[in-house]
């Protein structure tokens, strides 16, 4: 993909809100923010722009979109360090940067998810609404592809993906069809499991809740790239990289993203000291402050602008203090 032409079409999605969210933290000289998912660098490129002191560590599992942002972000030199790595490879993302791996940072963002070259990119099997290969890897250099799960995995492994991670209420209808249909001759396009879903589905439900495809082309994206075992990983490891007044930013399109962040980032959120007491004990506080109250949404405006902030949940959080380890 031309890298001019990726950028001119890329809008990030609630560029002014998370850089209101991390400015505080950012505007500290020498600070230091970890874009866990950078794609074509969009908010990258803006907070660089913003804080001419920041120094950025970029990581994308995706070569390509790695490279359009390199060549995005190229005027800011050596205040940027780009990683080819997944965002649970936050460790050593920071040795790579020269911070040792368990270097403290000012700012943490995870805008997760498919990204807008991806979903563009019909070649790579992400849209549902494009026949094309169905590969969905996001590192298209390693990992197994969504045809592969579709014509290995058996009717229950199968049936259990769609079931947890696209929330389909029919998984074992679909996984039925698609295993009888395999039979025939293997998956290989994204045109042929719509036309499996089509059938898979009844008609009423097809009628509403948007396309019937798009839960299981959301399990298959999930299960190919391992999103939600990486994200698991890296948001403690994330946490614990933020000094005293550093800012975290998490960007979820889903509800199993969303409530992994906020399952993960509760018990840091309360204190350990027993209710019944009437001071805090030292070092049982709680270790980060809420920015957002619950997960914030896009706004009417925002949607108009940049449709793909519509399914968008934003949560953010300040770390105030640091447990004893």
């Amino acid at each position: 993909m031309d890298s001019g032409a990726a950028q001119h079409r890329h809008i990030p999605v609630l560029l002014d809100r998370v850089s209101e969210l991390l400015q505080p933290a950012l505007d500290v000289p020498g600070s230091v923010l970890i874009d866990a998912t950078l794609g074509l660098g969009g908010h990258a490129a803006h907070l660089l722009s913003v804080h001419p002191q920041l120094r950025l560590i970029g990581l994308d599992r995706d070569p390509e979109a790695l490279a359009i942002a390199g060549d995005r972000l190229a005027e800011y030199g050596k205040r940027v360090t780009l990683v080819h790595t997944v965002y649970d490879g936050i460790e050593d993302a920071l040795e790579q940067a020269g911070l040792g791996r368990s270097g403290l940072v000012q700012g943490v963002l995870f805008d997760l998810g498919v990204s807008s070259m991806q979903l563009d990119a019909a070649e790579r099997g992400f849209a549902y609404a494009k026949d094309a290969p169905l590969d969905m890897r996001m590192d298209p250099t390693t990992g197994i592809t969504a045809a592969e799960v579709l014509n290995t995995y058996t009717h229950g492994a199968l049936a259990r993906v769609l079931s947890v991670y696209g929330e389909e209420r029919f998984a074992g209808r679909i996984a039925s069809e698609v295993l009888r249909q395999r039979e025939q001759e293997p998956f290989t396009t994204s045109a042929r499991l719509v036309e499996a879903i089509y059938s898979s589905v009844p008609a009423a439900t097809r009628r509403t809740g948007g396309h019937p495809a798009k839960r299981t082309f959301q399990a298959l994206r999930i299960e190919v790239n391992g999103e939600l075992d990486a994200l698991r990983a890296a948001l403690p490891v994330a946490i614990d990289a933020l000094a005293v007044g550093g800012r975290m930013v998490v960007m979820s399109y889903q509800s199993l993203e969303d409530r992994l962040t906020k399952q993960e980032l509760a018990p840091r959120l309360r204190s350990r000291t027993p209710q019944d007491l009437p001071v805090e004990l030292p070092g049982q506080g709680p270790e980060l402050s809420a920015l957002t109250r619950g997960a914030e949404r896009a706004s009417a405006t925002e949607i108009d602008i940049n449709p793909r902030a519509a399914s968008v949940r934003v949560r953010a959080v300040q770390r105030i203090s640091r447990r004893p380890a």
